[in-house]
């Protein structure tokens, strides 16, 4: 019996491609792709996971790429699908709308539209009993500074249906809030939130039928918003091998009680949360129903040595798994940038010592190679290039990371 799996968006974000291969190697999976990237774009080894592929002109007019879809479909003699799925954040509401055409199971329109705009999200989480920020939407610079005025400083103002930190900034007095909707203008509708000081950690998910599979934490040094806004930070993730230490056990229950919330049984979920210096409270963030970015899931795969692309494709089409998933490392993602005023790396400075003290605890060293164009690390989140450091250890992980983080640079000159 064949399964038919309609993919959204197969081979971009890049991250997405190990997750298209996964799928297409389970027996009896057939994988069908709806991008707009065409084949002659993907890797080779994406294009060769996608045994029938509709490349639209605009994936995000969703009238028409469902109707192009169900034309596609047709075409093959196919009038519903087993599985619609989505793991890029902009397509998630889309997916939702092809479930509906070809009566696939999964998170419904409304469900989706909850996982894609932050204020309703915490509106339901609110409704819910679940710890969240205090919030408003705004549309206008009078409804910010409303907002603002019953919130208090300081604030957040985000977008209402953003994806990681683009266009997020703090307000931490009235001197803030002018460069701020000067730099937002350009968004239509924000989220405007109290802002909880504190760290801030993820919780990842895979779920089968409501069953949980798979679990992780990640915690992020710095915040992502500080790192964002400081060009010489090495910004780290660091899944975490024990989830149930009392510092974090509170970010899981939080995580579970929040995808129970909003409806998500099957499918990969990426929450952030934040752990209060003030009260120590675990404190919801925001969620979306897709696998995150960053390349968290190889730093989820290098903490217990198994393979999450797999496990996806696993819970989503068989609702089980033989794989041995359990932690055993606390892996640490280190992203680099560049240093100096060239647009070209001219060396690599400090990796080699390390590596030669260390190198069985640093199974990746994946950097931009001297003489290639230095990466924006405005627009690309692994920056010049990611290393991971592993040990079962975490006080020796985090000391290993703060190395690699510090001690090697990224030269570029003119």
């Amino acid at each position: 019996m064949t399964l038919d799996v309609l993919l959204i968006s197969p081979s971009f974000p890049a991250d997405n491609g190990h997750f298209t291969k996964a799928l297409h190697a389970l027996p009896g999976v057939r994988v069908l792709g709806v991008g707009d990237q065409p084949a002659a774009r993907m890797e080779p080894e994406v294009r060769d996971a996608i045994d029938a592929l509709h490349v639209v002109p605009d994936l995000w007019d969703e009238d028409a790429t469902v109707e192009s879809t169900r034309a596609w479909l047709g075409s093959m003699g196919i009038s519903r699908v087993d599985r619609v799925e989505c793991l890029w954040e902009p397509g998630v509401v889309l997916a939702a709308r092809m479930r509906a055409a070809f009566g696939a199971p999964g998170l419904s329109v409304d469900q989706a539209k909850a996982f894609r705009d932050k204020d309703l999200m915490k509106s339901r989480l609110d409704e819910a009993g679940i710890r969240t920020p205090h919030h408003y939407r705004a549309r206008t610079a009078a409804e910010v500074e409303g907002a603002i005025e019953r919130i208090g400083f300081p604030v957040i103002v985000k977008p209402i249906d953003g994806a990681g930190s683009a266009d997020t900034h703090v307000m931490r007095s009235a001197d803030d809030v002018g460069p701020v909707l000067a730099a937002v203008q350009h968004v239509p509708e924000v989220s405007v939130e109290e802002f909880i000081e504190g760290d801030e950690f993820t919780y990842d998910a895979i779920l089968a039928g409501g069953e949980t599979l798979f679990e992780n934490v990640a915690w992020y040094r710095p915040k992502p918003l500080v790192a964002r806004q400081n060009p010489w930070i090495s910004p780290q993730a660091v899944c975490l091998a024990d989830i149930d230490q009392s510092e974090i056990s509170p970010g899981v229950a939080l995580g579970r009680r929040a995808l129970r919330a909003l409806g998500l049984e099957t499918g990969m979920a990426h929450m952030e949360w934040f752990r209060s210096s003030k009260t120590g409270e675990a404190i919801f963030g925001e969620v979306g129903a897709r696998a995150p970015g960053g390349r968290l899931s190889h730093g989820m795969n290098y903490s217990c040595d198994g393979d999450v692309f797999r496990l996806w494709a696993e819970a989503i089409t068989a609702g089980r798994t033989e794989q041995s998933m359990e932690k055993r490392f606390n892996a640490a993602l280190v992203f680099k940038r560049a240093v100096g005023p060239g647009s070209t790396i001219t060396s690599i400075e400090g990796l080699d010592r390390i590596l030669a003290e260390h190198g069985e605890h640093i199974p990746v060293v994946d950097l931009v190679p001297v003489g290639a164009r230095r990466k924006d690390w405005t627009q690309v989140v692994t920056g010049d290039g990611w290393l991971v450091a592993r040990h079962m250890d975490l006080t020796e992980t985090l000391a290993l990371a703060d190395r690699l983080a510090c001690d090697v640079r990224l030269e570029s000159a003119r």
